[in-house]
């Protein structure tokens, strides 16, 4: 019998619906909630044999297997609390939350009632990142001692700064909303979690732009552009503009490990760029995409760049993320069904936007370095089981 599951927000992530709406082969799509009419028209379009709704009870009470939260990130923990609370097992969207008081709520709520969660970090199913992942595990550059992430985001403009993504009130940082993938993969790359961080950033660009317009009757299709371009000369900015368009933090990882991260936002080109250290080489990609290549170094040289020892064509589809999207569905159904172990974390989850938050907060404080709170032992333990209470006693 296929799981039905619901939907709650169908806004810039909806496209997953395209992975669970396969009746007769495991899901159908039984029930949306979306509190504006844009989001329930979108829904109805898209998924004309499913319940649509405004109100969340209903939605709670409608007897699914499992439900999606794909609703703006400041709503995370109001809605995953409920859901969690009223035993559904639960897919929320990447980051958990915008805090990591919020984000160890979700956590408490999902040991204390034992509904499974499941985080949409989809990254770890991104070809370009399994790839390095296996060559790390196999030992190809040796112990890895450090890993650096430089994001560039091309599309920055018009992705995050004609929205409530210009806000701290209701994004916190762009080093989670855009930053979480990212620090994620370094510490899954790097085999720990961050113990301090220290950041700088500013608003650097978009601040000056004087060209404002409230974007709420909108939607990023809506706007965005190539054309778009130089980014000094955007228009229809968010009118209240505070988050800042460069980052960079830095983070000491539990097992000795140095990583740093740069986000920008104001760059021509759009991609991600990886280097992991080890003690018998480095990797580094260029390109993250199907048909790009990650590059090895194993031999030392004498002088300049030298070309690689080996280069590695990066697997996977053009579309979905390099084919990460299906993936990340087809996991989190199968553990919402039964259960296991799984790519993804809740606790690497947590990580993620401890290293965000704390990262924005020391960016913003002369950046001090801050000591990333543990959390409890029992916590650990139970996501570490695959949230089973069975085998933590």
């Amino acid at each position: 019998m296929d799981l039905k599951v619901g939907i709650i927000g169908f806004g810039l992530r909806s496209s997953l619906h395209r992975h669970l709406q396969r009746p007769g082969e495991g899901s159908v799509v039984s029930i949306v909630c979306d509190t504006s009419q844009r989001g329930r028209e979108d829904a109805a379009a898209a998924l004309p044999d499913a319940q649509i709704t405004g109100d969340l009870q209903e939605l709670l009470d409608s007897g699914i297997d499992a439900v999606l939260v794909l609703t703006p990130d400041y709503t995370h923990r109001d809605v995953v609390v409920q859901t969690l609370e009223a035993g559904i097992p639960t897919f929320v969207e990447k980051p958990l939350d915008i805090s990591i008081e919020a984000a160890d709520e979700i956590l408490a709520t999902a040991q204390r009632t034992g509904t499974r969660l499941y985080v949409g970090h989809n990254m770890r199913h991104m070809p370009v990142i399994w790839q390095m992942k296996q060559m790390i595990d196999e030992g190809t550059i040796g112990e890895v001692k450090a890993v650096w992430c430089r994001h560039f985001v091309g599309n920055g403009g018009d992705y995050y700064f004609k929205d409530w993504h210009a806000e701290r009130r209701y994004s916190n940082t762009l080093l989670l909303q855009k930053g979480a993938h990212d620090i994620d993969v370094i510490h899954w790359l790097a085999g720990g979690y961050s113990t301090q961080v220290s950041g700088i950033g500013s608003l650097a660009v978009y601040g000056d732009v004087v060209d404002r317009r409230d974007n709420a009757d909108r939607r990023l299709r809506d706007w965005f552009s190539l054309e778009n371009w130089p980014p000094a000369e955007q228009t229809a900015l968010n009118p209240n503009l505070d988050v800042e368009d460069i980052s960079m933090v830095q983070m000491k990882l539990d097992n000795g490990v140095l990583a740093s991260y740069q986000q920008c936002h104001f760059t021509p080109d759009y991609w991600r760029n990886y280097t992991v250290i080890g003690t018998k080489g480095r990797i580094e990609n260029f390109g993250d995409g199907p048909g790009d290549f990650i590059h090895v170094w194993t031999t030392r040289t004498t002088h300049g760049f030298t070309e690689p020892d080996q280069k590695v064509e990066v697997l996977g589809d053009e579309a979905d993320h390099g084919g990460a999207d299906p993936n990340l569905i087809a996991e989190f159904l199968r553990f919402a069904k039964d259960g296991g172990a799984t790519e993804t974390s809740p606790v690497a989850a947590r990580a993620a936007v401890a290293v965000g938050d704390l990262g924005a907060r020391s960016l913003r404080s002369q950046g001090e370095a801050l000591q990333i709170p543990q959390l409890e032992e029992s916590t650990l333990r139970y996501f570490a089981a695959n949230q089973s209470t069975e085998s933590v006693r």
